[in-house]
Formats: C-alpha cells, sequence, structure tokens
C-alpha cells in the first residue's frame, strides 16, 4: 500500500498521477490529513520552523535586549490585527506571514519573503530587488527602524516582526535559489510515503519539523562560544543577510536540487516530479538543523545590535 500510495516505483523517481479506486482514494485522504497537521507552503519554516527560531533568538540575547522586546510587543494593540497576535517574539517571526493573508493590507510585503537566484548562475544579492521589495534589503530596512528610538512603538514592533521573520525566511534555501520553478513551488514532490506536496512545501513543514524534533539537545537554547563560531554565528560578526542568501542559494544548488533528483541540476533540465526516500530526508536534516541555528543565533545578533544606544553604522556599498 506504502509504495502504491507514493505513486511510483520502487527505487525510482518516477511519479505516476493514476486516479486508481479505493488506493488512490486512501492517498488523497492521507494527504488531507497530513496537510492539515503542517503550514502553508507559502511560509518559510512554516509557523514551528519560524517559532523556534524565534525561541533560540531569545535564549542567546542580552538581558537588556529581552526587556526592550518586552516592552514593546506591550504595544501589540497599536498594530490593528486582534486576528495576528503578537505576545511574544515567537509571535513576531510568524505575524508577518499572518497578516499577509489581508490582501488589501498586507498584500503588497508578499515580495519582501524571497529574493530567489537561479542555481545555475553567479549568486547577485541585490538584483531582482527593485526598491528594496525582496527580503535582502527588507532586513536591513526593518533593523533600522527597529534601531530609531525617535519613531513611535508600535512602528518599531512592526520592524520587529518583519524583521526576525525575514532572517528566518533568509535562512531556508528555496528562499534564495531555485531552478525557474517558484523556490521550488513547481515541483511536484512526495514526501516518503506522502504524496500531492512540492519541494518548497516539504522544506518549509515536514522537513524542517523532523529536524527540530529529531535533536538530541533542545535546539531552542543557549548556545556556546565555541558552538556560535561553528554555526558562523559569532556575537561579534554574524555576517550580513546578503551572505546569509548567499549561503541559502548555494545550499540549493549544491544540496537541496541534487538530494530531490539525483542529479546534477545545471547539467540537464529537471523534471516536474519526484520523491524523496527516506534516505534524502535523513540526509537533509543537518543542513535543515543547521540553518534554523543560525537564523536564530544571527537573529539575537541583530536584536542586541538594534536595541544598543546609538545610531546603526552605515551598511557596506552595494556591488
Amino acid at each position: 500500500m506504502a509504495d502504491q500510495c507514493r505513486g511510483r516505483a520502487v527505487g525510482t523517481r518516477t511519479i505516476r498521477n493514476e486516479r486508481f479506486g479505493k488506493i488512490g482514494s486512501f492517498c488523497a485522504a492521507l494527504a488531507l490529513v497530513f496537510s492539515s497537521l503542517i503550514p502553508s507552503q507559502a511560509l518559510a519554516w512554516g509557523g514551528y520552523g519560524h517559532r523556534t527560531t524565534g525561541e533560540i533568538a531569545l535564549a542567546n540575547v542580552k538581558p537588556e535586549t529581552r526587556r526592550a522586546i518586552a516592552q514593546l510587543l506591550e504595544y501589540e494593540k497599536q498594530l490593528g490585527t486582534p486576528e495576528c497576535r503578537l505576545a511574544t517574539l515567537a509571535d513576531a517571526t510568524v505575524w508577518p506571514d499572518c497578516v499577509r493573508r489581508t490582501r488589501w493590507r498586507w498584500g503588497y510585503t508578499a515580495a519582501w519573503h524571497y529574493r530567489t537566484t537561479p542555481i545555475c548562475e553567479a549568486y547577485e544579492p541585490w538584483k531582482n530587488c527593485s526598491g528594496g521589495n525582496c527580503v535582502t534589503a527588507q532586513i536591513e530596512r526593518s533593523q533600522r527602524l527597529l534601531a530609531d528610538e525617535s519613531l513611535p512603538a508600535h512602528i518599531r514592533l512592526e520592524a520587529l516582526a518583519f524583521m526576525v521573520h525575514f532572517v528566518g525566511d533568509i535562512h531556508q534555501p528555496l528562499h534564495s535559489g531555485d531552478k525557474s520553478d517558484r523556490g521550488g513551488n513547481d515541483r511536484d514532490t512526495a514526501y516518503g510515503i506522502i504524496p500531492y506536496m512540492n519541494l518548497h512545501w516539504i522544506w518549509d513543514g515536514p522537513l524542517a519539523e523532523r529536524a527540530i524534533s529529531s535533536t538530541q539537545r533542545p535546539i531552542a537554547r543557549r548556545y556556546s562560544m565555541d558552538e556560535l563560531a561553528e554555526l558562523g554565528a559569532s556575537r561579534d560578526d554574524w555576517g550580513t543577510a546578503a551572505d546569509w542568501g548567499r549561503e541559502s542559494w548555494q545550499a540549493a544548488r549544491d544540496f537541496v536540487y541534487p538530494n530531490a533528483f539525483d542529479t546534477d541540476p545545471c547539467a540537464s533540465d529537471l523534471p516536474n516530479e519526484t520523491a524523496l526516500t527516506q534516505e534524502d530526508i535523513v540526509a537533509a536534516i543537518p543542513l535543515v538543523q543547521r540553518r534554523i541555528r543560525q537564523a536564530g543565533l544571527r537573529m539575537a545578533a541583530m536584536l542586541d545590535q538594534a536595541f544598543e544606544p546609538g545610531a546603526l553604522p552605515e551598511p557596506e556599498r552595494r556591488r
């Protein structure tokens, strides 16, 4: 039954779109149940993954930063989004995806959540970012608004939510690199025995959830200086959003697509359908864990810097 529900031949990457009686009905029902347990494909890392990055950040910020965050959260009602709570830093990490559903008010922010470079082209951090409408620019913008104490508190709270969410987004490989498939959204991909997904959705939801829940030590905790150094997330030098986008783009090129298709993604066209085996899923877990840890720790560093007295340093000139 499991192999039939995959809709693929055992040991191959070929997906069959057959509809076959009771088995087809079972597969559809299974996919419906499973999809109700995981986030929408539009959410990078999904709700669980994003909230985990916020928990990591809160465990690693300075005490004074934690107090400053708590003070800003008191202005939640002034944002006028009662359907999207913003009572904790974890709430802040998912708030931008929640408000985005109100298209007449927040739809213009959709392009802020990603900035992809084709994996078979050279990485360019500011290409396709006209007017700052991409995740790379919005991380920088949001931190500057958060750090500006002359602004009303609710404006700074909104900026905090956007910043922490976008730091999570940029660490998801398929928000920075793709192969002309909208970050994997156009690649139908089965997740083990679960059909009817796509590559982006899998990396956002079930793969992230499995990676977080399978760690021997809690992933949301205080990290040592040695751990920070190993993750490239030093409290003193954590790089830039453009650096993190490059890391994600390279992860998409070197791992995500080869892992999903068993081939060099730049050597030829890729099929529109594939499946991740259990071996593929297990192989991806260390990368997902690393990216979620890095997102939370770099988020902590950005929060600490934003709440320090004085103006932020000027950013490097864009190339």
